[in-house]
């Protein structure tokens, strides 16, 4: 398998995270540069570490994630998703007093549920005999310039989206979510 398909590969693989990402950028305002930067750092490491365990573990431990990843995923992001469209049509007073900020642990559990699925992509590779440490390099680098860029596309339309940007962020993680069951 050479470079540039395992870039494809990150490409595809990195898709439910830049929704996540473009999401997180519209709904939360004033993000700090920390944050900014968490972000496409979290779903990168999490899209590389994913392949890496599913290559060393192979099938056995695979076989049992993968079974209920689609719950996972759907259960976890679904649940943010829901609960930011229930924000988008709270009142003034409420909206100030659920405000709730973009925290380090949300994103741990968001870069999980976002790279569950590359586990069987390193179940993948140790078949087929990839360098898999260049291959999680590359795949990681890819979700982490996706990411970005979907920070700061996220970031652009969040302000010109103003209130409906919450919306538009939940219904982003609704529909990954569903996604996710098929």
């Amino acid at each position: 398998m050479n470079s540039l398909e395992i870039i494809l590969i990150g490409i595809g693989l990195s898709m439910d995270a830049v929704g996540v990402c473009l999401s997180n950028s519209m709904v939360f305002k004033n993000l700090t540069l920390k944050k900014r930067l968490a972000m496409p750092l979290f779903f990168g490491f999490f899209q590389g570490l994913m392949p890496l365990i599913g290559y060393f573990t192979g099938e056995f431990f695979a076989q049992y994630i993968t079974r209920y990843s689609r719950f996972i995923v759907f259960l976890i992001l679904g649940a943010i998703g829901i609960k930011m469209l229930k924000d988008a049509f709270c009142t003034e007073e409420k909206c100030k007093e659920n405000n709730t900020p973009l925290t380090y642990q949300l994103l741990f559990t968001q870069a999980i549920a976002t790279s569950i699925d590359a586990l069987a992509v390193g179940v993948g590779f140790s078949t087929l005999s990839v360098n898999i440490f260049a291959a999680i390099t590359l795949i990681s680098l890819t979700t982490f310039v996706c990411s970005y860029l979907a920070v700061y596309i996220g970031k652009k339309f969040g302000s010109l989206l103003e209130n409906k940007a919450q919306l538009l962020g939940g219904c982003i993680l609704v529909l990954i979510a569903i996604k996710a069951l098929f």
